[in-house]
């Protein structure tokens, strides 16, 4: 089964508290979500494989590590997750940046994919898909799938906050992906909410409603 991470570092959980805020306006908003991006893209990156490296210091020559070679991509689920990328970048520069778009048909219910732009090689890329908000899991589960069938054989996911029914469908349906959270919630409303949540993320961040 997937692995749940949350990551409960003070800075994290503290700037997450203030994301929750319904006071914090939309400058803020982007900030916070900015800043807590990085942290967590310090912790969601702990794995990477190192490799030794020689280098000329000022007194010496030393081996040093460096991070062996592992591609990066990360793939924001559109629109909330643009809001994720630009901490990530922060500290992974080099990562390659992909967007998946997905809207429910309101007859069918089945997932549609509206845009994806990935790059080429993501079977080669270790792959962190970007959606603040994990609540019923839907959308992180589609845009999985359409990876999956795009070939990318190394996926985490990374949210802001979650509820449990989106954590059991991704377990359900992807035992493979790792979940990375800043805090898991109580449970979904009845109309689809986290609770306590942060409302609408992607309206929040782009001052939209």
């Amino acid at each position: 089964m997937s692995n749940v991470f949350i990551l409960d570092h003070p800075l994290i959980q503290h700037k997450i508290t203030h994301i929750r805020d319904v006071e914090t306006g939309t400058k803020m908003f982007r900030e916070l979500v900015d800043e807590v991006s990085m942290l967590m893209a310090f912790e969601i990156t702990r794995d990477l494989p190192l490799e030794k490296k020689t280098i000329n210091t000022p007194v010496t020559t030393a081996e040093s590590n460096v991070i062996a070679g592992k591609k990066i991509g990360l793939i924001p689920i559109l629109r909330a997750g643009l809001g994720m990328v630009d901490g990530m970048l922060e500290l992974l520069p080099s990562a390659k940046v992909g967007h998946i778009g997905l809207y429910r048909d309101p007859k069918t219910l089945l997932p549609v994919e509206y845009y994806v732009k990935l790059p080429t090689d993501i079977e080669e890329r270790d792959l962190i898909v970007l959606d603040p908000m994990l609540a019923t899991g839907g959308s992180a589960n589609d845009a999985i799938d359409s990876l999956k069938k795009r070939g990318a054989k190394s996926i985490k996911l990374m949210c802001l906050i979650a509820a449990p029914e989106g954590i059991k469908l991704i377990q359900e349906n992807h035992p493979d992906v790792d979940v990375y959270l800043g805090d898991l919630d109580e449970k979904l409303d009845e109309k689809g909410y986290i609770i306590p949540g942060l409302g609408d993320a992607g309206d929040r961040l782009f001052g939209t409603k």
